[in-house]
């Protein structure tokens, strides 16, 4: 195998943030293998905000009369112009990272004798965990309004969907008949939960780090609440070393995003189920499936697949984060850049699969008719006890008349409501006249009224719940 030329030590270190210290050149891989700005680019927004929020607080200190504030703000107006515009031109081995691309863009606009007051007091530490948290926080909202949006069709569907009759499962075997919008407001309990914590996580994730430099804090007494406020921040990380070392947050939020992913995952499993041409319960609009390249006749569930098989990639960046922090040192270490690519990809796969499986379900096809006749009258056996229990019998021995019942269906090769009164007497005498009355689908759904249950009344009061839910917000 061809080993790869390495390319001379060339570029000096001595111009870069930190290299004061520095004579020696630096590898060209280490400078690429060490850089982060092309994907640190994403925090661009928010790291101008923090260094905007720290000049300001800088006036306070004497160090930035508010003349030069003035011109730092103004300068950095015009560099956030040219990132949004993709005019802003990236340094290749001089821009390390966001931090450094942004001050030296801000030194040629408005000269280094004022942008190199900018950092004086603050370091890249606490710097990067305020753009990551301001980042979080924005992007966690974000998600939050995806994620109440598909409860709400969720909400949408099983009221417009509530007479539909279908079987449950467990176990993957029939079990008893349920409507179908009770199905989907079992995800939409799962979904709920989701959301609560996930307010709860952006609280976390929401706490100012920004002026306890780079691991013992501020020189210059700068106003930390002050800074903290204007970046919208609901209050301070009160230890310095913590401020810098802390990395919870975004595992907290993998955590949490690996849950989603997973209820998602198990809802996207059940409705591949449903969609298949055995169950043929649902179908997918065609704007999400895919087709065969060999098979003319297929159409697949590739988005019901995806967002099942992201459920493992979710899960795996979570994983691979905790393991990378569980063993450094206290306060920054650099192993904890390795923190960003994997939340810049865990925030987008979150989005896009909330977005996804919102649509999915908007726009799915329900076959009435399949989920009738998927139901059968064994599914009804529980029933069959249960009158007996009305008629004053333990139900554990109503549960064992029942299950002869069953048995004698099986062995008559018949359907258990295609069985005669006469016959039914002949496995117990205290079946009476009505019996057949509790071969009735729709009947054993609405016997469920207990608040959670199958009935048309309990599905409307969660649905109702449901909609209320969705109309909350955080103060």
């Amino acid at each position: 195998m061809a080993q790869q030329q390495q390319k001379p030590a060339t570029e000096s270190a001595s111009g870069r943030l930190w290299g004061g210290r520095f004579t020696g050149a630096t590898d060209p891989l280490m400078v690429a293998y060490n850089e982060s700005i092309y994907f640190d680019r994403a925090f661009f927004a928010q790291d101008i905000a923090g260094s905007v929020a720290f000049a300001r607080a800088n006036v306070g200190t004497g160090i930035l009369t508010k003349d030069e504030f003035a011109a730092i703000e103004n300068g950095f107006h015009l560099v956030l112009e040219e990132w949004q515009t993709d005019q802003f031109e990236i340094k290749d081995g001089i821009d390390e990272d966001i931090h450094t691309a942004n001050e030296r863009r801000l030194g040629e606009i408005i000269g280094t004798g004022i942008a190199g007051k900018l950092h004086t007091g603050r370091s890249r530490n606490d710097q990067v965990a305020t753009d990551l948290r301001l980042w979080l926080r924005d992007e966690l909202r974000e998600i939050e309004t995806y994620l109440v949006n598909l409860l709400k069709t969720i909400a949408v569907r099983a009221e417009e969907d509530i007479d539909l009759l279908m079987p449950s499962y467990t176990h993957l075997q029939r079990a008893q008949p349920i409507r179908w919008s009770h199905w989907l407001l079992s995800y939409g309990s799962a979904f709920v939960n989701d959301l609560e914590r996930l307010r709860e996580v952006i609280k976390h994730v929401n706490k100012c780090p920004l002026g306890c430099g780079a691991v013992n804090g501020n020189a210059f007494s700068i106003d930390r609440l002050a800074m903290a406020k204007e970046l919208g921040f609901d209050g301070l990380i009160y230890n310095s070393m913590a401020a810098v070392a802390d990395r919870d947050f975004i595992l907290e939020t993998m955590q949490w995003g690996s849950t989603l992913m997973l209820h998602v995952s198990r809802w996207s499993e059940d409705l591949i189920i449903y969609s298949s041409a055995e169950f043929g319960f649902t179908k997918l609009a065609d704007a999400y499936t895919t087709g065969s390249s060999l098979m003319p006749q297929k159409k697949n569930c590739d988005s019901l697949e995806l967002l099942r098989g992201k459920c493992g990639r979710t899960f795996g960046q979570m994983a691979g984060l905790m393991m990378t922090i569980k063993g450094i040192p206290s306060t920054y270490n650099k192993d904890l850049q390795e923190s960003v690519e994997p939340i810049l990809e865990h925030v987008k796969t979150l989005k896009d699969s909330l977005l996804i499986a919102g649509r999915v379900l908007s726009t799915l096809t329900t076959f009435p008719e399949k989920m009738l006749a998927a139901l059968t009258p064994d599914m009804l056996a529980t029933d069959l006890a249960e009158y007996l229990v009305r008629q004053g019998l333990p139900f554990r021995e109503t549960h064992h008349i029942a299950g002869r019942v069953v048995a004698l269906a099986e062995n008559e090769k018949v359907p258990m409501d295609t069985l005669t009164v006469e016959q039914l007497k002949g496995v117990d005498s205290r079946f009476g006249e009505d019996v057949l009355d509790v071969f009735d689908y729709e009947h054993s759904v609405e016997m469920k009224t207990v608040t959670g249950g199958t009935s048309r009344s309990a599905v409307k009061e969660q649905i109702g719940l449901l909609k209320e839910f969705t109309m909350k917000r955080e103060n």
